[in-house]
Protein backbone atom coordinates (compact mmCIF):
# COMPACT_ATOMS: atom_id res chain seq x y z
CA UNK A 1 0.00 0.00 0.00
CA UNK A 2 1.33 3.75 -0.31
CA UNK A 3 1.74 5.38 2.89
CA UNK A 4 2.34 8.99 3.47
CA UNK A 5 4.81 9.80 5.86
CA UNK A 6 4.36 13.48 7.87
CA UNK A 7 7.46 14.62 10.11
CA UNK A 8 6.83 17.34 12.73
CA UNK A 9 8.71 19.20 14.82
CA UNK A 10 7.10 21.18 17.88
CA UNK A 11 3.91 21.54 15.60
CA UNK A 12 4.97 21.81 12.57
CA UNK A 13 5.38 20.16 8.80
CA UNK A 14 8.76 19.22 8.44
CA UNK A 15 11.32 16.93 6.25
CA UNK A 16 14.98 16.35 6.72
CA UNK A 17 17.80 15.72 4.45
CA UNK A 18 19.23 12.62 5.47
CA UNK A 19 18.02 12.75 9.09
CA UNK A 20 20.28 16.26 9.33
CA UNK A 21 18.45 19.23 11.59
CA UNK A 22 20.49 21.67 10.94
CA UNK A 23 19.05 20.63 6.74
CA UNK A 24 15.33 21.30 7.55
CA UNK A 25 12.27 22.02 5.62
CA UNK A 26 9.39 23.62 6.73
CA UNK A 27 6.25 23.64 4.96
CA UNK A 28 2.81 25.70 5.51
CA UNK A 29 0.63 22.66 6.04
CA UNK A 30 -1.47 22.38 9.22
CA UNK A 31 -0.48 18.13 10.37
CA UNK A 32 -4.49 18.09 10.90
CA UNK A 33 -5.45 19.52 6.95
CA UNK A 34 -2.94 17.19 5.65
CA UNK A 35 -4.24 14.08 7.35
CA UNK A 36 -7.79 15.37 5.53
CA UNK A 37 -5.60 15.86 2.27
CA UNK A 38 -4.16 12.33 2.16
CA UNK A 39 -7.48 10.93 3.43
CA UNK A 40 -9.75 12.44 0.66
CA UNK A 41 -7.07 11.11 -2.24
CA UNK A 42 -7.38 7.14 -0.52
CA UNK A 43 -4.88 7.07 2.05
CA UNK A 44 -5.66 4.52 4.74
CA UNK A 45 -2.69 4.60 6.71
CA UNK A 46 -0.19 7.73 7.87
CA UNK A 47 3.28 7.49 9.19
CA UNK A 48 4.36 10.28 11.75
CA UNK A 49 7.46 11.34 12.60
CA UNK A 50 7.75 12.55 16.24
CA UNK A 51 11.16 14.56 15.57
CA UNK A 52 10.40 16.89 18.80
CA UNK A 53 9.78 14.02 20.67
CA UNK A 54 12.72 12.16 19.22
CA UNK A 55 15.11 14.88 20.82
CA UNK A 56 13.07 15.29 24.10
CA UNK A 57 10.61 12.51 24.87
CA UNK A 58 9.29 15.26 27.48
CA UNK A 59 7.92 17.06 24.77
CA UNK A 60 6.61 14.34 22.88
CA UNK A 61 3.63 15.58 20.37
CA UNK A 62 1.22 13.33 21.88
CA UNK A 63 -1.89 16.14 22.17
CA UNK A 64 -0.73 16.51 18.16
CA UNK A 65 -0.86 13.11 17.32
CA UNK A 66 -4.18 12.64 19.43
CA UNK A 67 -5.83 15.24 17.17
CA UNK A 68 -4.92 13.71 13.92
CA UNK A 69 -5.44 10.22 15.13
CA UNK A 70 -9.37 11.97 16.43
CA UNK A 71 -10.10 12.59 12.56
CA UNK A 72 -10.89 8.76 12.59
CA UNK A 73 -9.81 9.14 8.73
CA UNK A 74 -7.15 6.59 8.90
CA UNK A 75 -4.55 4.22 10.66
CA UNK A 76 -1.23 5.80 11.99
CA UNK A 77 1.72 4.14 12.60
CA UNK A 78 4.22 6.42 14.71
CA UNK A 79 7.49 6.54 16.28
CA UNK A 80 10.69 9.10 16.94
CA UNK A 81 13.14 8.09 19.16
CA UNK A 82 11.05 5.55 21.11
CA UNK A 83 13.22 4.81 24.46
CA UNK A 84 10.80 3.08 27.04
CA UNK A 85 7.49 1.64 27.27
CA UNK A 86 5.81 4.24 28.80
CA UNK A 87 5.98 6.35 25.15
CA UNK A 88 4.97 2.91 23.54
CA UNK A 89 1.88 2.92 25.93
CA UNK A 90 1.13 6.72 25.63
CA UNK A 91 1.07 6.37 22.19
CA UNK A 92 -1.44 3.32 21.88
CA UNK A 93 -3.61 5.05 24.66
CA UNK A 94 -3.62 8.11 22.16
CA UNK A 95 -5.16 5.69 19.02
CA UNK A 96 -1.80 4.68 17.02
CA UNK A 97 -2.20 1.54 15.59
CA UNK A 98 1.18 0.82 15.68
CA UNK A 99 4.33 1.83 16.98
CA UNK A 100 7.62 2.50 14.86
CA UNK A 101 10.93 1.66 16.66
CA UNK A 102 14.15 2.27 15.35
CA UNK A 103 17.45 2.30 17.44
CA UNK A 104 16.46 0.56 20.46
CA UNK A 105 15.74 -2.47 18.46
CA UNK A 106 19.76 -2.56 17.71
CA UNK A 107 20.37 -1.43 21.23
CA UNK A 108 17.98 -3.29 23.66
CA UNK A 109 17.03 -5.83 21.19
CA UNK A 110 15.48 -8.00 24.59
CA UNK A 111 13.33 -4.83 25.45
CA UNK A 112 12.14 -4.57 22.00
CA UNK A 113 11.15 -8.18 22.33
CA UNK A 114 9.04 -7.69 25.07
CA UNK A 115 6.99 -5.47 23.86
CA UNK A 116 6.59 -7.56 20.92
CA UNK A 117 5.25 -9.99 23.12
CA UNK A 118 2.77 -7.77 25.53
CA UNK A 119 1.17 -5.51 22.64
CA UNK A 120 1.84 -8.24 19.60
CA UNK A 121 3.40 -7.62 16.34
CA UNK A 122 0.69 -6.55 14.63
CA UNK A 123 1.68 -3.23 16.72
CA UNK A 124 5.35 -2.80 16.43
CA UNK A 125 6.80 -2.23 13.40
CA UNK A 126 11.05 -2.05 13.59
CA UNK A 127 12.79 0.81 11.76
CA UNK A 128 16.19 0.07 10.38
CA UNK A 129 18.23 2.15 8.53
CA UNK A 130 20.79 1.36 6.80
CA UNK A 131 24.36 2.11 5.31
CA UNK A 132 25.67 0.27 2.51
CA UNK A 133 29.12 -0.47 2.43
CA UNK A 134 31.37 -0.96 -0.93
CA UNK A 135 31.12 -4.71 0.03
CA UNK A 136 27.01 -4.26 0.29
CA UNK A 137 26.65 -5.07 4.12
CA UNK A 138 23.39 -3.25 4.84
CA UNK A 139 24.56 -2.26 8.05
CA UNK A 140 22.13 -0.56 10.75
CA UNK A 141 22.64 3.23 11.38
CA UNK A 142 20.97 4.47 14.77
CA UNK A 143 20.60 7.28 17.02
CA UNK A 144 18.99 9.92 13.88
CA UNK A 145 21.61 8.36 11.72
CA UNK A 146 24.41 9.77 13.65
CA UNK A 147 26.02 6.51 14.48
CA UNK A 148 26.85 3.14 12.96
CA UNK A 149 25.73 0.23 15.46
CA UNK A 150 27.78 -2.00 13.30
CA UNK A 151 25.02 -4.66 13.52
CA UNK A 152 23.74 -5.92 9.89
CA UNK A 153 19.86 -5.86 8.89
CA UNK A 154 20.26 -9.46 7.99
CA UNK A 155 21.80 -10.43 11.56
CA UNK A 156 19.21 -8.44 14.07
CA UNK A 157 16.46 -9.77 11.67
CA UNK A 158 17.55 -13.10 12.67
CA UNK A 159 17.91 -11.98 16.24
CA UNK A 160 14.46 -11.64 16.61
CA UNK A 161 13.20 -14.27 14.25
CA UNK A 162 11.73 -16.17 17.20
CA UNK A 163 9.00 -12.69 18.07
CA UNK A 164 7.62 -13.67 14.54
CA UNK A 165 8.23 -9.30 13.48
CA UNK A 166 5.53 -8.77 10.92
CA UNK A 167 6.67 -5.27 10.01
CA UNK A 168 9.92 -3.46 9.08
CA UNK A 169 10.28 -0.20 7.60
CA UNK A 170 14.03 -0.46 5.35
CA UNK A 171 15.48 3.30 4.81
CA UNK A 172 18.68 3.76 2.44
CA UNK A 173 20.10 6.04 3.85
CA UNK A 174 21.79 7.29 1.04
CA UNK A 175 18.82 7.56 -0.96
CA UNK A 176 16.21 9.50 1.60
CA UNK A 177 15.05 12.84 0.65
CA UNK A 178 17.33 12.94 -2.60
CA UNK A 179 14.14 11.81 -4.82
CA UNK A 180 16.39 10.11 -7.12
CA UNK A 181 14.65 6.78 -7.04
CA UNK A 182 14.23 3.66 -4.36
CA UNK A 183 16.85 0.81 -4.03
CA UNK A 184 14.87 -1.72 -5.57
CA UNK A 185 17.88 -4.42 -5.79
CA UNK A 186 17.78 -3.97 -1.62
CA UNK A 187 14.15 -4.26 -1.21
CA UNK A 188 13.62 -7.76 -3.71
CA UNK A 189 16.96 -9.52 -1.65
CA UNK A 190 15.42 -8.97 1.52
CA UNK A 191 11.63 -9.48 0.62
CA UNK A 192 13.11 -13.29 -0.79
CA UNK A 193 15.09 -13.86 2.54
CA UNK A 194 12.33 -12.81 4.86
CA UNK A 195 9.10 -13.54 3.19
CA UNK A 196 7.42 -13.96 6.54
CA UNK A 197 7.73 -10.02 6.65
CA UNK A 198 5.45 -7.42 5.87
CA UNK A 199 8.26 -5.08 4.12
CA UNK A 200 7.63 -1.00 3.93
CA UNK A 201 10.60 0.41 1.90
CA UNK A 202 11.44 4.05 2.26
CA UNK A 203 13.98 6.47 0.86
CA UNK A 204 14.29 8.21 -2.67
CA UNK A 205 11.02 8.27 -4.41
CA UNK A 206 10.85 11.15 -6.60
CA UNK A 207 8.23 10.49 -9.37
CA UNK A 208 5.42 7.53 -10.15
CA UNK A 209 8.15 5.13 -12.40
CA UNK A 210 10.30 4.89 -8.70
CA UNK A 211 6.66 3.89 -7.28
CA UNK A 212 6.34 1.60 -10.80
CA UNK A 213 10.41 -0.07 -10.17
CA UNK A 214 8.77 -1.56 -6.80
CA UNK A 215 6.33 -3.16 -7.77
CA UNK A 216 8.06 -6.49 -8.63
CA UNK A 217 10.40 -6.35 -5.52
CA UNK A 218 7.68 -7.48 -3.13
CA UNK A 219 7.75 -4.56 -0.39
CA UNK A 220 4.15 -4.10 0.62
CA UNK A 221 4.16 -0.92 1.12
CA UNK A 222 6.14 2.28 0.38
CA UNK A 223 6.26 5.50 2.33
CA UNK A 224 6.42 8.53 0.79
CA UNK A 225 7.49 12.23 2.38
CA UNK A 226 8.72 15.17 0.08
CA UNK A 227 7.72 14.20 -3.00
CA UNK A 228 3.82 14.56 -1.89
CA UNK A 229 4.94 17.84 0.16
CA UNK A 230 6.46 19.28 -2.90
CA UNK A 231 3.60 18.20 -5.49
CA UNK A 232 5.38 15.40 -7.63
CA UNK A 233 2.42 13.81 -7.80
CA UNK A 234 -0.64 12.95 -5.58
CA UNK A 235 -1.41 10.46 -3.08
CA UNK A 236 -4.02 9.57 -5.44
CA UNK A 237 -1.99 9.08 -8.61
CA UNK A 238 0.55 7.13 -6.45
CA UNK A 239 -2.28 4.90 -4.87
CA UNK A 240 -3.45 4.20 -8.67
CA UNK A 241 0.13 3.53 -9.76
CA UNK A 242 0.48 1.02 -7.06
CA UNK A 243 -2.56 -1.00 -8.28
CA UNK A 244 -2.13 -0.51 -11.50
CA UNK A 245 1.47 0.31 -12.77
Amino acid sequence: MIIPAIDLIDGAVVRLYQGDYEQKTQYAKDPVEVVHEYADQGATWLHIVDLTGAKDTDKRQLHLIKRMVDTKRMAFQAGGGIRSEREVAQLLDSGVSRIVIGSLAVKQPELVKGWLKSYGSDAIVLALDVNIDEQGNKLIATHGWQENSGVALEDLLENFAEMDVKHVLCTDISRDGTLRGANEALYEEVSQRFSNIAWQASGGIGGLDDIRALRPTGVSGIILGRALLEGKFTVKEAISCWQNG
